[in-house]
């Protein structure tokens, strides 16, 4: 199978040294596939003609601003219920930022191999490569409609609440989320440049809130507060330990999860990266070792101060109930402010991403009406990938029932990345077992090793079926949703991509009397991309020398078009591609 597809784009090896065979015939010098070496490293690509811009703060920064959201100020009272001692919950942390080590190392192998823009989604298609497209059209699916924004938008709104001393009702939180996922959308939408400036200011809020909470944590610790106080929660810290469940420790360590997505934020511009196997090794396990002690600091932080009683009771609020107990007066209101634009920070940089994911799958040719989504009309901006993601987080934000909608937000985000990431894990195993058969070669400059590929395919497997075990009377995290709900909607969203799958890559085609054919081009901007054409029979030869993106809109408009016109086989309207 991997020989087959190595064959297919002209090369018998991605990873041999010095070996690489290319159809000359086919492909001008502007666009020539090369091997890049840099540092001696062993990495094959199409060498991208953009600019690399992105240097190793940037790339530091794009973690950090990823990872540093709501959830460190949300969850840690959740954890704590369901785990029902301060040591298991501490532990739970621990375990997740293992977890998300372990992950950072598989997604940066592949990124060392594949140093292109598009992370899993590229991943994923060199590991599945048959059925083809069946792996894009799932992907496809699951980035359309997921809510990633949602959450957080829910989460600022409920910190914005907190910080007006407003009621919180069931409506009025949903209400302002809504709100707050359309500021992000049209900010983003009419000034790119604004919108980073803004996201870039807010990420100040985010480092200046958790090094102020772990510091004030340490103070407390060493009885430095008024009056002397602390919480003695550190005292018998295991006790309570006995109530906890495989339910209870697996939507515990989704909560941890939530806190960590956006450990791989760099693997979606690898592209653009200035020496991208040095970056990733340096920037990615800098920045989450860091961020998981800062993590661990916080919830020190705030079982320090905060009675165990109210850690139950505080959910979303913990932060302001920290900021209250220590400061008194209107430290609850500011600390919930400060919290709620941090939180907007992040819905920012989320809407910003998944807005560009969109685009960039209408430019491949892979959604319906791609022209449409692959638009950056009329502001220069994704605004159209960017109203999607708007529509699909205002239906996650209002659909589920209002004291449910956080918890579902979050653990609908958190499954079907576990799906994928074990798709991802145990392809690079196989990829392990075809090079020790001798049937490929693979050495990229970075690998993360057999005993953490393993260990992050059981985490994953488990966080898979560990959520359709009953919960314990009371222990379910949603107050009148099913368990097993968020796990039912993400089979779901993959069942509507095998769907789509279906119609788009089989019944379209023979209808048509066209074949999908995937081929890499290099675009304006001159960095690689795939681009998926529809060829007719005897168009063969027009499509061997397509390798830049006006090619291929010159054979949408001369060739496609007359194709569709002439071929009576036709029996459905055909969208351009």
């Amino acid at each position: 199978m991997v020989k087959n597809y190595l064959s297919e784009i002209n090369i018998n090896n991605p990873f041999r040294k010095n070996t690489v065979q290319v159809d000359e015939d086919s492909i001008n010098d502007s666009t020539s596939l090369e091997v890049e070496t840099e540092n001696n490293d062993n990495v094959y690509t199409n060498i991208d003609k953009g600019k690399k811009q992105v240097g190793l703060i940037s790339c530091v920064g794009l973690v950090v601003n990823r990872m540093l959201g709501a959830g460190i100020f949300a969850v840690p009272s959740t954890i704590y219920t369901l785990c029902g001692s301060i040591g298991l919950s501490l532990i739970i942390w621990a375990v997740g930022a293992i977890i998300a080590l372990s992950g950072l190392y598989v997604y940066m192998e592949f990124g060392t191999a594949i140093p292109k823009n598009g992370g899993e989604k590229n991943y994923l298609e060199f590991i599945f490569k048959k059925p083809k497209f069946f792996a894009t059209s799932m992907y496809a699916s699951y980035v359309f409609f997921m809510g990633w924004a949602a959450g957080n938008s829910v989460n600022t709104a409920v910190m914005f609440l907190t910080a007006g001393e407003a009621k919180i009702t069931e409506w009025n939180q949903r209400g302002l989320g809504v709100a707050i996922i359309a500021f992000a959308f049209i900010v983003n939408s009419v000034s790119v440049k604004y919108g980073l400036y803004l996201q870039n200011l807010l990420g100040i809020f985010k480092l200046g809130i958790v090094v102020f909470i772990s510091i004030t944590g340490w103070v407390a610790l060493g009885g430095g507060l008024k009056g002397g106080y602390q919480s003695h929660n550190f005292h018998n810290a295991f006790e309570g330990t006995t109530k906890a469940t495989a339910y209870g420790i697996v939507t515990a360590l989704y909560n941890v999860i939530w806190s960590f997505i956006g450990y791989s934020n760099i693997n979606y511009a690898l592209g653009e990266v200035k020496d991208p196997a040095r970056t990733l090794k340096i920037a990615g396990p800098s920045s989450l070792i860091v961020l998981a002690i800062i993590y661990m600091f916080v919830n020190i932080a705030f079982f320090a101060v905060v009675p165990k009683d109210k850690l139950i009771s505080s959910k979303l609020i913990l932060v302001a109930d920290f900021f209250d107990i220590v400061f008194g007066g209107h430290a609850k209101r500011a600390a919930s402010a400060f919290v709620g634009l941090s939180a907007l920070g992040n819905v920012l940089s989320v809407i910003f991403a998944q807005g560009r994911v969109i685009q960039q799958l209408g430019r491949e040719g892979v959604l319906p009406f791609s022209n449409f989504f692959a638009s950056s009309k009329p502001f220069n901006s994704p605004m159209i990938g960017l109203f999607q993601h708007f529509i699909i987080c205002i239906i996650t934000i209002l659909a589920p029932p209002p004291g449910d909608a956080y918890n579902f937000i979050m653990n609908l985000v958190s499954y079907p990345l576990n799906i994928i990431n074990f798709c991802i894990s145990l392809g690079l195993l196989w990829i392990y077992w075809e090079k020790r058969q001798g049937r490929m070669e693979w050495d990229p400059p970075l690998k993360a090793g057999v005993p953490v590929i393993v260990f992050f395919t059981l985490a994953n497997l488990y966080l898979i079926v560990a959520p359709y075990i009953p919960p314990s009377d009371g222990e379910s995290v949603y107050e009148t949703l099913p368990y097993w709900i968020h796990c039912v909607v993400t089979w779901g969203v993959f069942g509507i991509g095998a769907a789509y799958y279906l119609l788009w890559a089989h019944i379209l085609p023979w209808r048509g009397g066209y074949t999908l054919v995937n081929k890499e081009i290099v675009g304006e901007d001159g960095f690689w991309r795939n681009k998926i054409i529809k060829v007719y029979p005897g168009d063969e030869d027009d499509i061997t020398n397509v390798t830049s993106a006006d090619t291929v809109e010159s054979l949408s408009d001369s060739v496609i078009e007359e194709k569709v016109s002439n071929n009576p086989k036709v029996g459905f309207p055909l969208v351009t591609i």
